[in-house]
Formats: structure tokens, C-alpha cells, sequence
């Protein structure tokens, strides 16, 4: 594919350049609870709007039904991707209507425009062709170029990251070019030992990707909610703690896959557990009780891997050349279920090779629980998006770009 440093060698002064972002922010209200969306996208604007480009900004965030909701509203966005970028940037209140014929319009050559959520449309996410080719077809009169950087979108299958490309010269921004540098670390000439580490609620989330790291991996450690539907086909009781029964069957044999492939995959061996699920609002004090992973009272649901777990885990990851990891180990967004996450994330910090945070939950977790972002190899804007390559899918964002 081509990249955004080719398009500024052929000059991009005075050109209209949609940028696909993604700043799919976490908003309490109007505030913005993290702004790592926008800060991974600010190279690209910055260096176009420096080179005098006429930049229009486009993101998705929430998911609003195809029109208008205040609540997904990206006016929070915009005003932060000004004050970062320390300049005005113009909103405009819809799409492709009048607003942002306007603003477009206005632009002069170095200034930037964001327009509102593209989900705002129903065209953008539509499963008809035309209907999505339509909305395309009005992205397009907005611009002269196009240039993809939302990472966090480019697995769907949407108007504005599968269709728009076809319709305009296309390019790669830096965050889209560094996001598949990376995961090509993580899929070819891979340095060994090569370690895998994998949570969040549903085991569902994670069966294609695991299918594939049993052929790759070195060693694949699993916590979160899925860990519990692992224990219980092992035979262990688990209590009141997130199953997927229907997927028992598929876990069992990505046991016994593992240990003939000669992959090591290593469950919990201590958990958190209590009777109820944590406040997140108040944080108020959970008192959980620390059981082993075959001793889960059946009343009680585990809500995050134990000290000795943590151990264990840090263990696996100290002397791995490249990790990937993906989802917390437990409800870290609450204090007394945030240490096996935290575990987690400092092995990696002290992992000699090269770290992956893959987006989503983990990215958060490490903001969340104040890590310095510079410690890890590479923390990604896109869970879902990192996990379906890493499976081996063809992302249809990636995809319309190299065309």
C-alpha cells in the first residue's frame, strides 16, 4: 500500500485530504476519559496540515443508529484534536449535508475540519451495497485524496473505510502503517520465545485467534472471565463465574491441541472470588477472598487471578523476545481486582523483547493504572482489528488501501 509520506512528496497544498480516524473516545458525558485515539491519529493531521493540505477529519464513535444522538456527538473529539494540535479546528455539525459542505468549503490551505460521526448516516454501516456506495459517493465529493488511519475500524466493512478508498487516489497514514509493521512482527520471522497473553469476558471473543497462536505460539497464558470456561473444561467447578458451556467442547480440544503441538498453556492456578460483582462506580471495598483455581466455591465468582498467578504468569513472560497481550487478567477498572492486570502489564514492562498491547480493555488498563506508554513495544488502537489479523482475515480497510 501506498503511504501518507509518498502523497507529501507529490505535494498535497492546497488539496482536500479525508482522513479516516479513529476517535472512538471513552466520554463520561462531554468529558473525554481517554484521549489515545486522538493523540495516535495526530501525526498524520499534523503533517498534512504542515504541508498545507486541506484536512477533513472523519471518525465513527458509539454506536448510534444510523442518525443523529447527541450522545455520540464527536464535538469533544474535535475540540481535543485542536487543543493538541494548537490550533482551531472547525466542526462541522453533520456528514455530508450543508455543515460540512461549509466548513470543507471555508478551509484554507494548513487547516483541519472534523465532521460529525459518520454512524450518524446509515449508509456508513449498511449491509446493502448501494446503499453504502451512496454514502460513499457524497464522502467522496467532500475531497481530492484519501488516507486512512483509523486502525481501530479497518476490520468492517464500512462506506467510510472499504468503500471511499475505491473512489479517491488512497494512502496509508502513519498509524495504519505502524499498526501493520508491528502485527507482521507478530505473524512473520517471529522472535522466540514467543508469548501470548489473553483475557477479557468471552472465550467466544478469542476461539479464531487461539486456533491460530496453537500453530505459532511458544506459550499462551489465559485469565479474565474466559479463564473460567478453560477451568471448567478441566473439570474444575467455577461457581457463579462467566461460562460459555456451548464452548466447553472447542476449549477441550484447544487443550489437547496445545499440549501435542508442544504449545504451553497455562491457566490460573489461584483466583479473586466473591459472592458479588464490585461497585465501579463508588470503588467501594470488595473484601474478595483468594481461593485455588480448582477450590471456586460455588457461590462465589472469580473476578481476577491471584497472587500466585501473577507469579506464575511473570514467570512465563521473563525471558520472552516478543509478547502480545490482549485483555485484562480481571475487573481492573476496580482496585481490588486491578492487580493481575497490573501484574500482567509490568512483566511486560520487564520483558526483554519486544511488547504488544493489543488495543481495546489492555490499552486502557495501562493508562488506567498509570504505566508510562513508552515502556511497551507498541500499544495498538484496535483490539478487534489486531485479534482478526492475527487470525489470519482478510481486513477489508487494509485491503481497500492496497488496491
Amino acid at each position: 500500500m501506498k503511504t501518507i509520506d509518498e502523497l507529501l512528496s507529490e505535494g498535497v497544498a492546497g488539496k482536500r485530504v479525508f482522513v479516516r480516524a479513529d476517535l472512538n473516545v471513552p466520554l463520561d458525558g462531554t468529558t473525554i476519559t481517554d484521549d489515545g485515539r486522538i493523540r495516535a491519529v495526530l501525526p498524520t493531521v499534523k503533517a498534512l496540515a504542515d504541508a498545507g493540505a486541506r484536512v477533513i477529519v472523519a471518525s465513527h464513535l458509539g454506536r448510534p443508529k444510523g442518525a443523529p444522538d447527541p450522545a455520540f456527538s464527536l464535538a469533544p473529539a474535535a475540540a481535543r484534536l485542536g487543543e493538541l494540535l494548537g490550533a482551531d479546528v472547525a466542526f462541522a455539525e453533520d456528514t455530508v449535508g450543508p455543515s460540512a459542505e461549509s466548513a470543507v468549503a471555508g478551509l484554507t490551505d494548513g487547516q483541519v475540519a472534523v465532521v460529525e460521526n459518520l454512524r450518524f448516516n446509515a449508509g456508513e454501516t449498511s449491509k446493502d451495497d448501494a446503499e453504502r456506495a451512496a454514502f460513499a459517493d457524497r464522502l467522496a465529493g467532500l475531497a481530492d485524496v484519501y488516507v486512512g488511519d483509523g486502525f481501530g475500524a479497518v476490520h468492517r466493512k464500512h462506506a467510510s473505510v472499504f468503500d471511499l478508498p475505491k473512489r479517491l487516489p488512497h494512502y496509508a497514514g502513519y498509524l495504519i502503517a505502524t499498526e501493520v509493521g508491528v502485527l507482521n512482527k507478530l505473524t512473520d520471522d517471529v522472535q522466540r520465545p514467543y508469548v501470548v497473553a489473553l483475557g477479557g469476558a468471552k472465550v467466544s471473543d478469542k476461539l479464531a485467534v487461539i486456533d491460530q497462536l496453537l500453530g505459532k505460539a511458544d506459550r499462551l497464558l489465559i485469565g479474565g472471565g474466559m479463564a473460567y470456561t478453560f477451568l471448567k473444561a478441566k473439570g474444575y467447578e467455577v461457581g457463579i463465574s462467566l461460562l460459555q458451556e456451548d464452548q466447553i467442547p472447542a476449549v477441550k480440544e484447544y487443550i489437547e491441541r496445545a499440549e501435542k503441538n508442544g504449545v504451553e498453556l497455562v491457566l490460573p492456578v489461584d483466583v479473586l472470588v466473591s459472592r458479588e460483582f464490585p461497585d465501579l462506580k463508588t470503588k467501594a471495598p470488595a473484601n474478595p477472598t483468594t481461593v485455588a483455581a480448582d477450590a471456586i466455591p460455588a457461590d462465589q465468582e472469580g473476578l481476577d487471578i491471584g497472587p500466585e498467578t501473577r507469579k506464575l504468569y511473570a514467570s512465563k513472560l521473563v525471558d520472552a523476545a516478543t509478547v502480545f497481550w490482549n485483555g485484562p487478567m480481571g475487573v481492573f477498572e476496580h482496585p481490588d481486582y486491578a492487580e493481575g492486570t497490573k501484574a500482567v502489564a509490568q512483566a511486560l514492562v520487564d520483558a526483554p523483547g519486544f511488547t504488544v498491547v493489543g488495543g481495546g480493555d489492555s490499552a486502557a488498563a495501562v493508562r488506567t493504572l498509570g504505566f508510562d506508554e513508552k515502556a511497551f513495544g507498541h500499544i495498538s488502537t484496535g483490539g478487534g482489528a489486531s485479534l482478526e489479523y492475527l487470525e489470519g482475515k482478510t481486513l477489508p480497510g487494509l485491503a481497500a488501501l492496497e488496491d
